[in-house]
């Protein structure tokens, strides 16, 4: 076992990494056998499955009086049973969103020379490439990404941030604003919902709560029936937020034990609940399973970014469920865990699920 609890591979060092899945795409590469899935409860790979009747929240109106108590019943109707949900009316123009996707387009299209000075440094999260290898049973994902924690603003890494193209930095600084606007006016939703006192779930993420921006390119696979461009798995997060690709569809949701895929709502947010959010609810919210499938004609570009707690040594942020969402016929369903963002990737990575091991 490692040091989350988790059985481990024991690497030293981490292998180095593969060629960029963008370069093999584009010379027509068959994925290698690290791509290939292999058989578990999660990998049954279909392409194309039925559309999700996922609900839409309207934000706006937590502010309208009249009918917020409406939306309110929506949301936690929407977060019990799927876990997640679109978000309109989250102030945000069609226009900028347009350019947030079109600097993430130019920064992929370009060299990989210039991508390579942003690469991720073995054993490290943060950069561009692809997810660090925890263990040999992992199989690697079908998309190439730049990741960089955005908040707090003094843990950013000005060298990892692209120079190109010139309005990256000044696009993406903006999003992530906004994006933190809009998860604040959610957590009080959701715990209004649940007739709590509108903090309950945004102070168990401390004053230096996380904010991490990942930057994906799902490139056209040619074997989109034997390989993802995301593995299944549910988040880490407390909350994800999601700016799809304005056309190409692919992100699929686990519900009652069938895989669906989720509509393109082009200039709405697709809203998913993490794991640490689970636990925070005592179960009544869920964390959903999702996974990415890959398209054999077409790439596609996402943005997601993750609210994740302040992570230790700070004692306080130990999170767990509010004390108030615990009696008789609710008892207490989860542990209160510390630094649950490494212990959930690496349960995944080697095929287990992160949730079962922190109840009760």
């Amino acid at each position: 076992m490692d040091g989350n609890g988790v059985p481990g591979d024991n690497w030293e060092t981490e292998p180095a990494p593969p060629k960029s899945v963008q370069e093999m795409s584009a010379a027509g590469v068959e994925p290698p056998k690290e791509y290939i899935c292999r058989d578990n409860k999660f990998s049954q790979l279909d392409t194309s499955p039925p559309l999700a009747p996922i609900p839409v929240i309207d934000l706006s109106l937590f502010s309208s009086g009249g009918e917020e108590e409406g939306e309110l019943e929506k949301l936690r109707s929407a977060l019990s049973s799927w876990g997640c949900f679109q978000a309109a009316g989250h102030g945000m123009p069609s226009h900028f969103l347009d350019e947030v996707r079109e600097v993430i387009q130019e920064f992929f299209k370009l060299p990989g020379e210039e991508k390579s000075k942003y690469s991720r440094a073995a054993g490290e999260s943060e950069g561009y490439g692809q997810d660090k290898v925890v263990s040999k049973k992992q199989v690697l994902d079908w998309c190439d990404r730049l990741s960089l924690r955005i908040y707090p603003k003094d843990q950013r890494k000005p060298k990892l941030w692209p120079e190109k193209p010139e309005d990256f930095r000044e696009k993406i600084v903006e999003f992530a604003a906004d994006i933190k606007s809009v998860m604040g006016i959610i957590f009080k939703a959701m715990a209004r919902s649940l007739k709590l006192e509108v903090d309950s779930f945004s102070k168990q993420f401390g004053e230096r709560a996380i904010m991490q921006g990942r930057f994906i390119l799902y490139p056209p696979c040619p074997t989109p029936d034997q390989v993802f461009g995301l593995k299944a798995h549910s988040d880490r997060s407390g909350m994800t937020v999601l700016l799809q690709d304005r056309e190409v569809q692919g992100l699929q949701v686990l519900k009652d034990d069938k895989w669906l895929t989720v509509p393109i709502i082009p200039y709405a947010l697709f809203v998913n609940l993490g794991d640490q959010m689970q636990i925070m609810s005592n179960g009544i919210f869920k964390s959903p399973m999702h996974r990415v499938v890959t398209n054999p004609e077409r790439g596609k570009i996402t943005v997601a970014i993750f609210n994740e707690p302040e992570p230790e040594p700070e004692p306080e942020n130990e999170i767990g469920p509010v004390e108030s969402l615990v009696d008789e016929k609710r008892p207490r369903l989860y542990k209160s865990v510390k630094n649950y963002a490494n212990f959930n990737y690496e349960c995944f990575q080697k095929g287990l699920v992160a949730l079962d091991a922190a109840k009760i």
